[in-house]
């Protein structure tokens, strides 16, 4: 388990052949590129939702969150998760992710079906954060790196997830 594997290499090019044509070329579609993307954007939600007080933009926040988390899993399971599975040892790390991903959905499904009115709805968003977060650091640090040894064509994975995650995000609209 080398901890080298935080993107070490330095050798960063600009200029590109042609689109998913070099392994090097994981610049605009790479499926870990994608995903942090997420993270990310949904981290700083989380941390502005902590910030507001009127009810009426808790609930807004609340529910951009569910959605983005919703349609985040959704990618996960239905591309990201199998095509590692195939190509990855350790799927007790895909195992421990999928149960991750049904707690949070249970949440979502909670946050959903409340209003900021109700008793635990600041304390389930908040929660829902914390499952995020511990989510969101074992993938970057445990899943992440092995999806980046393996086999994966992580170019052609990450034109996939960027496919259905606008399909869905249109659903979710």
């Amino acid at each position: 388990m080398p901890t080298a594997s935080t993107g070490g290499s330095t050798k960063r090019s600009k200029s590109q052949t042609g689109p998913k044509t070099s392994a090097n070329a994981s610049k605009k579609a790479d499926a870990i590129k994608l995903l942090k993307e997420d993270h990310r954007e949904v981290k700083t939600w989380f941390k502005q939702y902590e910030k507001l007080e009127k009810e009426a933009e808790k609930e807004e926040l609340a529910r951009k969150i569910c959605a983005a988390l919703t349609v985040h899993a959704k990618i996960e399971e239905e591309i990201f998760y199998p095509a590692l599975r195939r190509n990855i040892d350790d799927e007790e790390l895909l195992d421990e992710a999928e149960v991750e991903h049904a707690s949070a959905k249970q949440l979502i499904a909670e946050i959903r079906s409340m209003s900021p009115q109700d008793h635990l709805f600041d304390a389930k968003v908040k929660v829902l954060g914390e499952y995020v977060m511990h989510h969101v650091q074992e993938e970057e640090q445990e899943i992440f790196p092995e999806a980046r040894k393996s086999e994966v064509d992580l170019d052609a994975l990450g034109v996939k997830l960027s496919k259905r995650k606008a399909e869905l995000m249109k659903k979710a609209a």
